[in-house]
């Protein structure tokens, strides 16, 4: 007489559960493992946009000051301890005229590094209206003049010399002073001190010089 075959053993309630728990928890470490890279690959992207918008305000800065010109009658660069406001060439490209141009820390805007353009400008009266409205933005700006500045980096602290007569001074010492129109004598070159407001790509103080194209070859 033959045994009878022995029931198939299925899983007990303890043993699913358990399978269950190391499933969670399986799920639980590739989740955080994917958020984890996904966190890292985000904070690289930011880092390298912050790096972008770096190399572009820096860039403009410098193109603003090769395009500086000297006009008859007309201020080239003038310095009243907190804007710095200038008059450029416009892009010839595009038919541009004269444009003045401002830069500034303000402490309104967050601590900004900012640069204001005027439209370019085909006569002295348009000049003389944007050199004075340059000069209300970088002081008590009202939201028309607002709509032309742009925000370039978040600073702590902003710092400008002028190199004359073989030494750096403050520009306006009676070495740095702007001459009146159509007297301007441009200074050989310009240092900007940037204090960079901490959590950045970059941190700490920042020098850039820069000197007069017709000065030294046109290096800067």
């Amino acid at each position: 007489m033959s045994r009878p075959h022995a029931a198939s053993r299925g899983f007990t309630l303890i043993e699913l559960l358990v399978a269950i728990a190391v499933m969670a928890l399986m799920a639980i470490l590739s989740w955080r493992g994917l958020d984890g890279m996904h966190r890292a690959q985000t904070q690289t992207q930011a880092r390298a946009d912050e790096v972008l918008v770096w190399q572009a305000g820096l860039a403009q800065w410098k193109a603003d000051l090769d395009a500086l010109i000297e006009v008859p009658q007309i201020k080239s660069l003038e310095w009243d301890g907190r804007v710095l406001r200038l008059t450029r060439r416009g892009i010839a490209a595009a038919g541009d005229g004269l444009r003045v141009v401002a830069w500034t820390r303000r402490a309104d805007a967050g601590g900004s590094w900012l640069r204001w353009q005027s439209p370019a400008l085909a006569t002295r009266d348009d000049w003389n209206r944007a050199w004075v409205q340059a000069e209300r933005w970088g002081q008590n700006p009202g939201d028309e003049e607002k709509k032309r500045e742009v925000a370039i980096l978040p600073l702590e602290d902003w710092q400008l010399f002028y190199f004359r007569s073989n030494a750096w001074s403050n520009p306006l010492s009676s070495d740095g002073t702007t001459a009146t129109p159509g007297q301007t004598t441009l200074p050989e070159g310009i240092r900007s001190v940037l204090t960079l407001a901490p959590g950045q790509a970059f941190s700490g103080r920042l020098t850039l010089d820069w000197v007069r194209p017709t000065v030294g070859g046109g290096k800067s």
